[in-house]
């Protein structure tokens, strides 16, 4: 089950597509930004891509001064530097990799079965709080006006 709305986010540090460090408490302190953390299953695939891509399209709403864009895969480092490479992707791709699915698991997303995160967002706020979230099933797509309207709560 996913973590609830109003909960302290759970920390984490992961690499991203080029290798470097993110950790989520990163976007907090003095020059905090909301975060807007989003979990898909796989590169490559149809949905996912298709929702990456409607994300850069609409990049300033997501990757501002304000707010920061992470969304994170149990893909490899590699794997997703070649995805973004191919798909204009310039904001982090993170790699929940190894040990496998360890924060996907942390944020209540990781299908089991399948070994990969379901499409699970979590919006939080500089102080590190839960403030909104959706989980949808591996082959729903997210519609990104939630998330804008969500943003603008903040």
């Amino acid at each position: 089950m996913a973590i609830e709305v109003g909960t302290l986010a759970p920390d984490f540090e992961l690499k991203d597509n080029h290798g470097r460090t993110v950790r989520l408490s990163d976007f907090r302190g003095p020059d905090a930004k909301n975060v807007v953390l989003l979990f898909y299953p796989f590169a490559f695939t149809g949905v996912c891509t298709g929702e990456l891509c409607a994300l850069r399209d609409e990049l300033p709403s997501f990757v501002n001064e304000d707010t920061q864009l992470l969304a994170v895969s149990n893909d490899s480092i590699h794997t997703l530097r070649v995805f973004a490479e191919q798909e204009g992707l310039e904001y982090p791709l993170l790699s929940d990799f190894w040990p496998h699915g360890e924060v996907s698991r942390a944020y209540g997303v990781f299908d089991e079965d399948k070994g990969c995160a379901v499409r699970g967002t979590f919006i939080i706020d500089k102080e590190g709080i839960v403030r909104w979230t959706v989980v949808n099933g591996l082959p729903d797509a997210r519609d990104l006006d939630q998330y804008v309207k969500a943003l603008a709560t903040l």
